[in-house]
């Protein structure tokens, strides 16, 4: 029986840990019976044929470091996607879906994006089985430094906002990156603005006004949900 499956690509801080769990354990909340595989700490991805589709979390790793790990979980997902098979890559994942398909990834001219940002989709929505029944905006929850800075050829841009043109893509018809955080809660995302105040302060933040900010995000949530539906419905 085929599975899905999502592969870790690192580890949250401790604290975080402690209250809300990993970054699989984010994707389990709103994604029940995957199985987890921690690629960044060398288990071994799957054989294609045992795989329904897959999720690929966020990392504090970067894809510009091209680990042995993540370079071969690249390779991994260039195959998978010519088997297409259904891939789903979150930040990290989505940088690095852009980066095995032969897009460029690297750190953002503008720096940092934390917080609850605004997405924008973009027309091809209205034709994309995973996000045509999404709003045309939406709030999300971001922390990134680096983003994808060209896409892959063939590669159809679905959202954007004012900080990243490239929030969101599909490539065929069954591999999706998005560059926000659809497992994260407002409490998460609030977590890892807390525990480095200064930091986003040195780089011009207004920390305060940033945490007043942060919503919860529902239909960015619904996009895990919608990733297995698709999948279950290719059965």
């Amino acid at each position: 029986m085929k599975q899905i499956y999502i592969f870790q690509t690192g580890s949250t801080f401790p604290e975080i840990i402690e209250k809300h769990g990993d970054f699989a354990d984010m994707f389990s909340t709103h994604a029940d019976d995957c199985i987890v595989i921690d690629v960044e700490q060398g288990e071994e991805l799957p054989a294609f044929e045992k795989c329904a589709g897959v999720m690929v979390t966020g990392s504090h790793d970067m894809v510009t470091e091209r680990l042995e790990w993540s370079e071969k979980l690249a390779k991994w997902l260039r195959e998978a996607v010519q088997l297409r098979i259904p891939v789903l890559g979150v930040c990290y994942g989505h940088q690095l879906l852009a980066h095995a398909l032969g897009g460029e990834v690297g750190f953002h001219k503008d720096g940092t994006e934390i917080g609850t940002a605004t997405i924008n989709m973009l027309p091809d929505k209205s034709i994309d089985p995973l996000f045509e029944m999404i709003p045309d905006n939406f709030p999300a929850h971001v922390v990134h430094a680096q983003t994808v800075l060209k896409l892959p050829d063939g590669a159809v841009i679905l959202a954007q906002n004012g900080h990243d043109p490239h929030h969101a893509f599909r490539y065929g018809d069954c591999a999706w990156g998005v560059q926000f955080h659809p497992e994260f809660t407002a409490e998460i995302i609030k977590s890892y603005i807390s525990r480095d105040v200064e930091k986003y302060t040195k780089m011009g933040l207004d920390v305060d006004k940033v945490l007043e900010s942060v919503e919860e995000t529902p239909v960015s949530c619904s996009i895990i949900r919608r990733f297995i539906d698709f999948v279950e419905g290719l059965d």
